[in-house]
Parts: structure tokens; sequence; C-alpha cells
């Protein structure tokens, strides 16, 4: 019998050892990279490393490495290479004549760099109108400057990872899509941020606490053990992109807990812009409650990822506590982050998986919400 289930798409890695970024940090972004690749269910079969000071112009690599690249991919068939850096459209232009000649109309190999997989991803786990906005916005936006050779007729736009293709004939007539598009598409998610912006002013006097931290460090598995409600929780990279709202009360306090989008290195700035009325639930949030992956060996660098992004948004300085999550997998006397290191206030470890220690999160929560609370309703305890 024939094996009726799909093949999965093949790829290669390629990553740049730099004066900027060593060899371990180039293996780190690799292995994430790959991660996420898994996400989209693509098989990764090799990766490749070249050390350069910078990118090459032309084509990313130097020209052997990449004849060595084309060499690899040609033999054992592979579908796409996707580049841990963002590639500039001359770039994406010569490395398709490379692989796939003058011709592009029937390309068998992609280029995707990491902006377009994460996008991509993005594409795939938005549920709502508003993520989905968010996300096509952001597509149009990275791929106006990249027409040329890339995607497909927009009239034709077929759907897969890494679209590409328009002639140069139809080059002019595809901008003013994409522009058109771009308007119609921010006046779309205009409207929607207006929207969102009236429900946030309806919930002024609720105490918010927003759930950030790196992707896939367990946040909505802590969101649905703390609201007891059904959230969309795998293990995958950006497995939840919308925000998610939940009413909880601790010992009669109540609050309003926010799950939301993921941080991650290298995210694209796009996103960040699109996603700007969703990440108005942190700059909005009275208490930021920061999940990190305690068993990850860049448990401390996500977190400065996180910070750092955290500041650029505007909700660097607010009341924050730190759950190092899946405590379960590491040693038990490896020592916390300690507050003079990271200057958190509040730390705990938890495995939200295995339910440890999150009694005494909920408390430590409390204690931190009830203080804002009765700052809002300061007769409270005298009317109860």
């Amino acid at each position: 019998m024939f094996d009726t289930a799909l093949k999965k798409e093949t790829a290669v890695l390629v990553a740049l050892i730099t004066d900027q970024q060593d060899e371990p940090t180039t293996q780190v972004y690799l292995d994430e990279l790959a991660f996420l690749a898994t996400t989209l269910d693509i098989q990764v079969l090799k990766s490749f490393t070249q050390r350069l000071p910078r990118p090459h112009g032309a084509t990313f690599v130097g020209k052997g490495k990449l004849e060595e690249i084309v060499e690899y991919v040609r033999v054992h068939n592979v579908d796409m290479l996707i580049f841990d850096d963002d590639l500039a459209p001359s770039q994406v232009r010569n490395l398709e004549k490379e692989l796939n000649g003058e011709t592009v109309e029937n390309a068998k190999i992609k280029i995707l760099d990491r902006s377009l997989l994460i996008l991509d991803i993005f594409a795939h786990r938005a549920k709502t109108t508003q993520a989905n906005t968010q996300v096509e916005l952001a597509q149009y936006q990275y791929l106006l400057p990249r027409l040329t050779r890339m995607w497909s007729h927009l009239s034709k736009q077929k759907g897969g990872i890494g679209m590409r293709g328009p002639g140069e004939k139809e080059l002019e007539t595809d901008r003013r899509i994409v522009k058109d598009k771009i308007a119609i598409l921010r006046d779309k998610l205009l409207k929607i941020e207006q929207q969102s912006a009236t429900r946030r002013k309806a919930r002024e006097r609720m105490v918010r606490v927003a759930l950030v931290g790196y992707t896939n460090v367990g946040k909505s598995t802590l969101m649905r053990l703390l609201s007891k409600s059904d959230v969309f929780a795998e293990n995958k990279l950006f497995a939840t992109v919308d925000s998610t709202v939940r009413k909880v009360v601790i010992n009669e306090v109540p609050f309003l807990l926010t799950d939301t989008v993921g941080f991650i290195r290298k995210l694209p700035t796009l996103l960040i812009e699109s996603f700007k009325s969703t990440l108005a639930e942190i700059v909005e949030a009275d208490i930021l409650l920061h999940v990190a992956d305690l068993s990850s060996p860049h448990c401390y660098e996500q977190i400065d990822i996180v910070n750092q992004t955290l500041q650029e948004i505007g909700a660097g300085d607010k009341p924050t506590i730190i759950a190092f999550n899946k405590a379960d997998l590491v040693n038990p006397d490896e020592e916390v982050s300690t507050e003079k290191e990271y200057n958190f206030q509040h730390a705990i470890r938890i495995s939200a998986l295995e339910r440890q220690n999150t009694e005494q999160l909920r408390q430590l929560i409390y204690k931190l919400s009830a203080e804002k609370f009765y700052e809002i309703y300061p007769n409270f305890l005298l009317e109860n």
C-alpha cells in the first residue's frame, strides 16, 4: 500500500559566528531556531555555521560555505534553507539564483529567515480576529520590501511556508496591492484596538496581573492552574498568541489574570509594533507575574531578554513576582536568583505541572494584589 501521510518539509539551518556572537551563543540560537522549525512540523536535517566578522553582503555566507550548502541541499533534496538572522531582499534574490537558477516560477528550494519563520508560527497560532489582523499586517509589512522573486502573485496567493515569486511585470501592481492591504489592515486594527481599549477602561477598577515570560516556559499551564480554566497549553514555541483574560479570586480578593504572548530573542520588530494593543495588557497591568524556566541552561539570559523587552514597551518598573517554573526538573540545592542579582523583591520556585509550591505562589500573588485592591477600595474591609 502507498503511504498517504504527508511528507514533512525538510530544512537546513544557517548561522554565523561573528565578533558579536561567539560559537556557544550561535549554537544556542541554532537550537532555538530548530525548535521554531519543529513547531511548524519542519524536519531539520543539518546546521551550517561559518565564522565571519559580519554577514556577507551578497549571500550572507561566503562563497565556499555557500557551495558546501548548495551541494548538501541538492544531494539530500532539502526543501528550504532557514537563516538565523534576517536577510536583505538582495541576499534572498542572490541565494535563490544560486539554489534555483534564474527562473523561480517552479522554485523547489525556499529561502526563509528567522523573522519569516516566526511570522509563519504566529499565523498558525492566531485564533482571534485581533491576533489574525495583527499577524497579517506584520506579514504584509515584511513582504513589501521583499516582493521581487519572493511571493506568489497576490491575486493567486496560496498557503504554505515561505510563499514566493511574482514576475517583474507584475511587481508594481503587487506593490500597490500590498500598500492598499496594509492601509486596510491598519484601519481595521485601529478599530479593534479602540474596542480593546474600551474593554480595558471598563476594567480600570480591577486589579490586573499579567503573566509574562519567554516563550514555552509554562505560562499557559500556570494560567490554567491559577484560574482553573481551560486555557490552551502545548510544549511548542508561541503556543499562545492571543491574550487570555480570566477573573481569579484569592481570599476574597478578585483580580484579572492575563496570559500574554511569549517573548523570544530577535523577536521581529514588526510583530512588536503590530501587537502593541495586545502588549498594552502588560503595560496597563498592576502586577507582573514573570514566569521563567528554571530547567533551561539559558534561564537567566531569557530573563534578561524579557526584562529588556518590558523596558522597551514601558513596563519595566512594575511590581514583579518571578516564578521559577519547572523546578521539578532541577537539583533542589541549586540557588534561586537573588534579589541583588536581578532586583526582584519576590522570587519563588514552582512546578505548575506538578503543582509544587503553587499554593505559596497564590499567597504571594494575593499579598501584592490585596495591597493594590485596598488602594482602590479603601473601605472594603469596613463594609464587609
